[in-house]
């Protein structure tokens, strides 16, 4: 029987413990997740992929227990190309609301069009995480919000070195 590879991708700028628990979630559905950092030239990223990167990894093996079934990679180009090269047949995607399904959508038929063969498989965001996004910990952060129990541990003093903040 062929392995069952998701890949979940995304700018992870910085990961969060709703990022997280999706991938716990996906493990107990897909034998292995990749999660794979979108290196997009146009965005201009708090953190350089090198740390983000680090950061997946640290806070994967904090919060996961069976961590060893994670990858963590990069990638740059379409995401349907990168899925099929790592032999994999889903893309992964969380929803945290109604306003992120319009997007999803569009996103899922276009890779439906780009390759057939992969699949977009949505899981819902679980209800306590619903409210959190890299935008609002970055936000927060900046401003010298604690931030601790929405991201790993390393993200909190990876975002206090950013911001200047003790």
């Amino acid at each position: 029987m062929q392995e069952r590879i998701a890949v979940y991708a995304g700018s992870f700028d910085p990961i969060t413990n709703g990022h997280i628990s999706l991938i716990r979630r996906a493990l107990e559905i897909f034998d292995k997740v990749i999660v794979a950092v979108a290196i997009n030239h146009d965005k201009r990223p708090l953190f350089t992929v090198e740390e983000r990167l680090e950061m997946i990894r640290e806070g994967i093996k904090e919060k996961i227990k069976d961590y060893e079934r994670v990858e963590v990679d990069a990638f740059e180009g379409l995401l349907v190309d990168y899925t099929a090269r790592r032999n994999a047949k889903v893309i992964l995607r969380g929803l945290r609301a109604v306003s992120d399904f319009d997007y999803e959508l569009q996103l899922a038929l276009m890779n439906r069009r780009l390759n057939r063969d992969i699949q977009s498989v949505f899981l819902m965001t679980d209800f306590k995480w619903l409210f959190l996004s890299s935008t609002i910990v970055k936000e927060a952060a900046r401003f010298g919000g604690d931030i601790r129990g929405l991201v790993p541990q390393i993200v909190v003093e990876k975002l206090r070195e950013k911001f200047k903040r003790p």
